[in-house]
């Protein structure tokens, strides 16, 4: 598990000089991986002890174990190479065979069981990854409602239960309608589902399940500096099809 997925889990134990520390570490990431722990609490303005107390709310021994967490993470994808289509073979090979490792249970047991299930995409290829959504549950008779704005979601949320589910999608999960509709429906016990980029936000941290897909970036000009990255959102929808290729799955183990 990624250190951000770590992080997210246990959001809601870290105080503000912990995520103090975690910003300081997202923003000095490679320093931090050889620095040691009286460096980065001189660093952070904290005691060495404070630095441990923060890796022990994480789940680690110490700092020592955090720092070798961050060690094995590999920095994020940035593919500047002439030969694109190998870089995109290769990274599309390395998505595939870390979500077909995935466990998808827990999101496939909310929606099996689920009432009604609502969907909401904070933007143009969210609402596509949505589509895609509808399209693979409804062989199976899953009927998701998409949401289009504040003005549905407030008027579902008139007889929304704990036995609806709502599935978001988001690229940054840092979006203020998205932020706003998720605090909501924790605030009524509502399960959620979130699909966002593998990183520290706001909306993993409020969800039921947080689905994490890693896209990259490649460059497909001689000077990058004139030109935007093309960046690839295929692992979203890998992502999907692999979802509900391990939810049948799923339903099949619960018949037996």
């Amino acid at each position: 598990m990624r250190l951000e997925e770590i992080i997210n889990q246990h959001m809601r134990d870290l105080n503000d000089t912990d995520m103090a520390i975690w910003k300081y570490i997202l923003q000095h990431r490679s320093e931090v991986r050889h620095t040691s722990i009286h460096e980065l609490a001189r660093a952070c303005a904290v005691s060495s002890t404070t630095v441990v107390r923060f890796a022990q709310k994480l789940g680690f021994d110490g700092f020592g174990e955090l720092k070798a967490v961050m060690k094995m993470e590999e920095p994020a994808k940035s593919f500047y190479h002439e030969d694109v289509l190998q870089d995109m073979q290769d990274f599309y090979r390395q998505t595939s065979e870390k979500l077909f490792k995935r466990s998808f249970d827990e999101a496939s047991q909310l929606i099996h069981e689920a009432n009604r299930v609502f969907a909401f995409a904070s933007g143009y290829v969210q609402s596509n990854v949505i589509q895609e959504i509808k399209r693979l549950f409804f062989y199976d008779n899953v009927f998701i409602y998409e949401i289009r704005g504040y003005e549905e979601f407030r008027s579902v949320m008139r007889s929304v239960t704990r036995d609806d589910l709502f599935i978001f999608v988001s690229l940054s999960g840092e979006t203020s309608m998205v932020v706003d509709f998720a605090r909501q429906l924790q605030l009524r016990g509502v399960p959620l589902i979130s699909i966002t980029k593998l990183h520290d936000n706001t909306l993993a941290s409020l969800s039921t399940v947080n689905l994490y897909v890693s896209p990259a970036r490649f460059q497909l000009y001689d000077d990058d500096d004139e030109h935007t990255a093309f960046q690839s959102m295929m692992p979203y929808f890998m992502l999907i099809e692999i979802w509900y290729v391990k939810y049948r799955m799923y339903l099949v183990r619960q018949d037996k």
